[in-house]
C-alpha cells in the first residue's frame, strides 16, 4: 500500500465477544463497518483510538482487515485468534487482576460483560419506549379522526335542523301572506260595493232633495 495511504489510516480496538480486536481504517465508521458493529460502539465507549506500537504495526501490515486476540490478553493481534483458555461451559472466566490493582479499584471498575448487557438493556427499552410513543399516537390519531367525524355529524345534523326550520318558517309566511291576500281581496271588494252603493244613494238623494226644494219654492210663493 503507498506510504501516503498508510498515513491516513488509523489504528481502532475494541471488544467484542471473547475477542479484542483491531483494524486499521480511515474513519471510526469504515471500523464499525469492518467490526460489522450494528451501533456505535465510540460513542459507547466500547471502542477507541489506539496508538499502541505493537497494535499499530499489526494493523498496519494489513489495513482493513481485522485482527483478533483472545479478550484480556496482552499478545499480539492476528487475522485467526484461538478461543480465550479460561472458558468453562461456553462462558469465559472472570479474568485474574494483577496484585497491584487494589481490591477497591476491583469493586468500581464494571464488569464488559454487565456494560455490554446494560447496553442491550438500553437498547430495548428505548425501542419499547419508541414503540410505546408510536403506538400512542396511533391511538391519539385515530381518536382525533373519531372526534372529527363525530364533530362533522353533528354539523350536519344542525345543518339538516336549520334547514328545515327555515322552510317551516318559510312555509308559515307564504301561507300568511297568501291569507292576508285574500282578505285584502275581500276588504277592497266590499269596500268598491259599498262606494258603488254610496254613489247611488248620493244620486238618489239629489234627485229627491231637488224635488222638495222645488215643492217647498212653490209652496212659498
Amino acid at each position: 500500500m503507498p506510504k501516503n495511504l498508510k498515513r491516513k489510516l488509523k489504528t481502532y480496538q475494541t471488544s467484542l465477544g471473547f475477542y479484542d480486536q483491531a483494524v486499521a481504517a480511515p474513519s471510526m465508521k469504515a471500523a464499525l463497518e469492518a467490526w460489522g458493529a450494528s451501533s456505535n460502539l465510540f460513542h459507547q465507549g466500547a471502542a477507541k483510538e489506539t496508538d499502541d506500537p505493537d497494535i499499530v504495526a499489526a494493523t498496519m501490515a494489513s489495513p482493513g482487515v481485522v485482527l483478533r486476540r483472545p479478550v484480556g490478553s496482552d499478545g499480539p493481534f492476528s487475522e485467526s485468534a484461538e478461543l480465550p483458555t479460561d472458558l468453562v461451559d461456553g462462558e469465559a472466566k472472570p479474568k485474574s487482576k494483577p496484585k497491584s490493582e487494589s481490591r477497591s479499584e476491583s469493586k468500581q471498575r464494571p464488569a464488559k460483560g454487565a456494560t455490554t448487557q446494560s447496553r442491550k438493556i438500553d437498547g430495548q427499552d428505548a425501542r419499547k419506549a419508541a414503540a410505546a410513543f408510536e403506538k400512542e399516537e396511533r391511538r391519539r390519531d385515530a381518536e382525533r379522526r373519531k372526534e372529527e367525524a363525530a364533530r362533522a355529524k353533528e354539523r350536519a345534523k344542525q345543518r339538516v335542523r336549520r334547514d328545515k326550520a327555515v322552510a317551516t318558517a318559510q312555509a308559515a309566511l307564504d301561507a300568511a301572506r297568501r291569507e292576508y291576500d285574500a282578505k285584502a281581496e275581500a276588504i277592497e271588494a266590499e269596500r268598491a260595493a259599498l262606494d258603488e252603493r254610496a254613489e247611488a244613494e248620493q244620486g238618489r238623494w239629489d234627485k229627491q232633495r231637488k224635488k222638495l226644494e222645488e215643492a217647498l219654492r212653490r209652496a212659498r210663493t
